[in-house]
Parts: C-alpha cells; sequence; structure tokens
C-alpha cells in the first residue's frame, strides 16, 4: 500500500505488547512524498549504476586483494551459517566457500551483479545461494553465525535512518556470539583534493565528485550513471553498534590487524551479537 502525502488512513494497530510503564506500542511513520521519492530514485540509480558496471566490475575491483584472507578468516571461525551483504559477483564470498566447504548466503540488489555471481560460483563449483534484496530488509530462515559486508559497501546507505536499520537487522539476524564484521574508508582530505573532478579512464570509465558538505562522494560513468557513497566517522559507526546492541570486539586500520592511527585510511570492524 503507498500512502500518499495528505491522505488519511485508519489503521488497527491492536493491543499494545508489554508491561506497564513501558508499552511497547505498533506504530505507522508516512514519510513526505519528496523523502519517498529521493529514496526511490536513489535506489534505482544504484541499481542502474552496478548493474551498468557489472561485467567490468572484476577489472574494477581487480587490486582490491587484501580484504579476501581477512573475511576468510572469520569465516573459518563461524560455527554456523555464513552470510555477505552486498555480495557483487562473488569476489569474497567465492574465495571464503573455497576455504570452509561450506554455503555462503549472498544479498544484493544489482541483477546484473548477481547474475555475475552465479555465473563465477559455477565455474568455481562452490554453492552460494544468491538473493536479489535489500540490505536494509535482512530477514534469514536462521540465525547466521558470522555476516559481513566488505569492500566498503555499507557507505552506499546514505542516511543514518538507513545504517540504523541495517545494523538492527544484522543483529536480529546473528546468533548469540554471531559476528558482524566490515570495513569502511577514512575520509582523507589530501585524497579528496587529489581525485575530486578526477577523470578515470581504466577499467571502467568515471569521473569522480566529491561533495564534502553531504559526506558523499559520487561515481559518474561515462554514460552519466550515478552512484554515491557517504563516509562516515569512526564514533558514528561505534554509535550504531551500540543503538543495535552490538559490542564491539576489534577495530583496526588494516586487514591484517595494523593499529589505528590518525593516519590510518581503513577502518576494519568486527562486532559481536
Amino acid at each position: 500500500m503507498v500512502i500518499a502525502q495528505g491522505e488519511v488512513w485508519w489503521a488497527d494497530l491492536g493491543e499494545p505488547a508489554g508491561s506497564e510503564p513501558a508499552y511497547r506500542c505498533p506504530g505507522v511513520v508516512v514519510q513526505r512524498d519528496a523523502f519517498d521519492r529521493s529514496r526511490i530514485a536513489y535506489d534505482e540509480a544504484l541499481m542502474s549504476w552496478y548493474d551498468a558496471v557489472s561485467e567490468g566490475y572484476d577489472d574494477w575491483a581487480a587490486d582490491m586483494t587484501a580484504d579476501v584472507p581477512f573475511y576468510v578468516d572469520l569465516a573459518r571461525e563461524a560455527d554456523g551459517s555464513i552470510v555477505e551483504l552486498a555480495v557483487g559477483t562473488g569476489r569474497v564470498a567465492i574465495p571464503v566457500a573455497l576455504a570452509t566447504g561450506r554455503r555462503v548466503i549472498g544479498v544484493d540488489a544489482s541483477p546484473g551483479m548477481l547474475r555475475q555471481a552465479r555465473a563465477h560460483a559455477a565455474e568455481a563449483g562452490v554453492d552460494l545461494t544468491l538473493i536479489e534484496g535489500d540490505m536494509r530488509d535482512l530477514a534469514l530462515e536462521e540465525p547466521a553465525a558470522l555476516i559481513y559486508c566488505p569492500f566498503r559497501a555499507l557507505l552506499h546507505l546514505r542516511t543514518w535512518a538507513d545504517r540504523r536499520r541495517v545494523f538492527e537487522r544484522v543483529a536480529a539476524s546473528l546468533r548469540p556470539g554471531g559476528r558482524f564484521a566490515w570495513n569502511a574508508m577514512a575520509f582523507d582530505h589530501r585524497i579528496a583534493v587529489r581525485d575530486d573532478g578526477v577523470h578515470f579512464g581504466e577499467p571502467v570509465p568515471h569521473t569522480v565528485h566529491f561533495v564534502v558538505g553531504d559526506n558523499r562522494i559520487d561515481l559518474v560513468l561515462d554514460g552519466g550513471e550515478t552512484t554515491s557513497l557517504w563516509w562516515a566517522t569512526k564514533n558514528e559507526w561505534l554509535g550504531l553498534l551500540d543503538v543495535a546492541g552490538l559490542r564491539l570486539e576489534a577495530l583496526a586500520g588494516g586487514f591484517e590487524g595494523e593499529p589505528l592511527t590518525d593516519d590510518s585510511l581503513e577502518y576494519v570492524f568486527v562486532a559481536r551479537h
């Protein structure tokens, strides 16, 4: 059902649950039409961008290999199901499945990326369960021992509410003691100055734009398709753990456990349920 701005609907929400003095009451939130349209437009643009780059994505990510052993090691320690958010073409999920000999569940919103993942998984002879869906709506049949989100994919979530929703869904989807791991960039003004407005020709032609006032990086393909990433501070990530009821296990400045320093360019997080 879509409720447009200005329309009035009555909903039977049932009796409140819980006990005094703090009932848990269901509620209905209706966003402004402009907000709803902008969110839908961004989600469609994100999928369009990844569908456009899906065939060349492996070349795009060819230099990104340092994270694979990190996530593989976590998967080896997981006593239960393994889930990757933003699985893409299977760049990490396939090595995880090969190393552990276990099925990996992969979630991604891009049909084009999932087609590549299915083809790569078949070639590698590994068992991936690939789900086309939004990580904000994560729901598993059974709690996972490990959920991870590599390659800075959480930065595609544009609002605090989007990120909080993902963290809460992750917490609800983990078994007691289960882990949530992810990595994200630490903003560096020197890189922003160096790369702002620069066109990169290979392997996927695109131009980079930094929008500092919005904590945003736009990646614009030569065909016009655009995707964005919103960077966050260390304390914003820690705040998300807090509101989701997760506890920090480790925070490093690199995938080999390097200490986080003032000059670190990467946050590597591991949290526990």
